[in-house]
């Protein structure tokens, strides 16, 4: 492997509620491309920043492939977040106990009315990602909607849910109109260890940052 480059990683994902092994086969294929195009356009900008100075028409060329790494690189990353936050059945939902859960009546006032903004912003028209992050500053949980994949991002924000909700994450199994189907099969096959691993980390790096001030 050449330095800098990314490999795919493996998913070991089958047998989900509501989501047919065809259409993860499908999503995995995709999930490469981004994968290749991001190592593509990262050689394609090594080689112009290895020259000494860029001519008018470089730059101009330096400056597309900048905007479209951004596209490529977070569809990557999201596609990675989001396989590694799913498994077959899930896992049950928080208790009492969970930081998660703790954090989402803090902030929404009760588990379900975080759940229930999670889904209305997954509902949005329109393709894209719904997120669940963490601000790694206070330790609130907030849900956010994604346009593309590189727009809408909070910066410093870590993901905990990650929802795709592109077409290609569920027309095999539903119609355009049935998304919140999808929805529903998204958050059955949840898998609630990963998220709060995620959120532990990012409590972790709160404290970090308190210790440091």
């Amino acid at each position: 492997m050449e330095k800098g480059t990314y490999t795919v990683k493996r998913f070991d994902l089958k047998g989900l509620n509501g989501i047919s092994d065809k259409t993860l086969e499908m999503h995995f294929k995709l999930y490469e491309g981004y994968v290749h195009e991001t190592n593509v356009l990262n050689a394609a900008l090594q080689d112009l920043i290895s020259q000494a100075t860029l001519n008018q028409e470089q730059k101009a060329v330096f400056a597309e492939l900048n905007r479209r790494l951004g596209f490529e690189y977070n569809g990557m990353v999201l596609h990675e977040l989001y396989f590694e936050n799913l498994k077959s059945g899930g896992t049950p939902e928080p208790d009492a106990k969970s930081a998660f859960k703790k954090s989402a009546i803090e902030c929404f006032a009760s588990f379900e009315k975080w759940k229930n903004d999670f889904v209305n912003v997954g509902e949005i028209r329109g393709v894209g990602w719904a997120i669940c992050y963490a601000d790694q500053l206070s330790g609130r949980i907030s849900n956010h909607w994604i346009n593309e994949h590189e727009v809408g991002h909070v910066a410093g924000f870590k993901p905990l849910v990650v929802m795709d909700v592109w077409e290609h994450a569920f027309l095999l199994d539903y119609k355009p109109a049935d998304r919140p189907k999808y929805i529903d099969a998204f958050l059955s096959n949840l898998d609630w260890k990963v998220v709060e691993g995620r959120l532990a980390e990012s409590l972790s790096a709160k404290a970090a940052s308190v210790k440091r001030t």
